[in-house]
């Protein structure tokens, strides 16, 4: 008797959940995003946003909560209903935080439903035309004549462009100095004007200031040379071994419906495949991740491991 009312009980809760995703969003869906406006997060989130609109037939709103290397955000999903409407745009910085600061209460991965992957991206390694240096051998040899008189810029403590250049000079025995700015756009007119040196940055904002000859670019964080960027090395052809991308995604509170996570990864992935959110983030040098919620805990799961090496390489932490 006790066996046929949980079966019971067990059909209308599956019952229950797919109506529940059948009927979801019925009200605008926040995608929080834990940076500035103007940053390459926030424009790849509000290109989605504006894809989902479309897709499911109710507004998707991109809303910025910066600071903390993106905790506020990160905190403020993780204590939000777990209803659908409050989902996080994921980033690097997640995977780093987990190292990165060792104080944290809160766990990204134990916290936190996998939704789905957005894109990921390769940052350049950008200098102030007064560094004298025109290759990574040359920027080395010029930081070790110089200790600690090389400024470099970064999205905000513990962001995965300073954590790559942390990487870099863990690599190269060379002592630069950080100076973190609450995102990246608000690092380039201090770069440009030469009161910072150095930054690692994404390329869709970096590629304007290669152009006009205002910042020199020496090198690419990804394996290989880009095929959008031929001319510039890859770092790791002169530091072997060296590797620093980074990437996007989506996440929702702990205990969020699994119909519904499935229901927005079913969407997420038909627009990374629209041809033209395609060409959108290819301006943003941006490559399309697609991921069921399985495979994007994996790939998680992965990245905190090999940037929670990378910190523990460079020896820096957070408070």
């Amino acid at each position: 008797m006790f066996g046929i009312l949980r079966v019971a009980f067990a059909v209308v809760i599956l019952a229950m959940s797919a109506a529940h995703a059948a009927d979801w969003p019925t009200r605008p869906v926040r995608l929080v995003v834990g940076f500035a406006p103007g940053g390459p997060t926030d424009i790849l989130a509000r290109h989605m946003a504006q894809y989902l609109s479309a897709k499911l037939g109710q507004q998707f709103i991109a809303e910025n909560k910066p600071g903390a290397t993106g905790n506020i955000a990160t905190e403020h999903v993780m204590n939000a209903p777990p209803d659908g409407y409050t989902i996080l745009v994921t980033t690097t910085a997640n995977a780093i935080n987990i190292t990165y600061l060792p104080k944290l209460t809160t766990n990204f991965l134990r916290d936190m439903e996998p939704v789905a992957g957005l894109a990921s991206f390769t940052y350049v390694m950008l200098v102030n035309p007064g560094v004298p240096a025109k290759s990574i051998t040359e920027f080395i040899a010029y930081a070790k004549a110089n200790p600690g008189k090389i400024n470099f810029a970064s999205g905000g403590v513990g962001s995965s462009n300073q954590l790559a250049c942390e990487l870099f000079k863990s690599m190269t025995g060379t002592d630069l100095v950080h100076v973190p700015y609450r995102g990246n756009a608000a690092a380039y007119a201090d770069l440009i004007s030469g009161n910072i040196q150095l930054i690692f940055a994404d390329i869709a904002s970096g590629r304007p200031h290669i152009e006009s000859g205002k910042l020199r670019a020496l090198g690419v964080t990804s394996p290989q040379r880009l095929a959008t960027l031929p001319d510039i090395p890859a770092i790791a052809e002169t530091v072997p071994g060296y590797s620093a991308n980074g990437w996007y995604g989506f996440a929702a509170p702990k205990g969020t419906p699994p119909d519904i996570i499935e229901k927005l990864n079913t969407a997420i992935n038909s627009g990374l495949n629209d041809p033209d959110l395609k060409a959108r983030f290819a301006q943003l040098e941006a490559a399309p991740m697609v991921f069921t919620p399985k495979d994007y805990s994996a790939f998680l799961r992965s990245e905190v491991e090999r940037w929670g090496k990378a910190v523990k390489a460079a020896g820096v932490h957070g408070d």
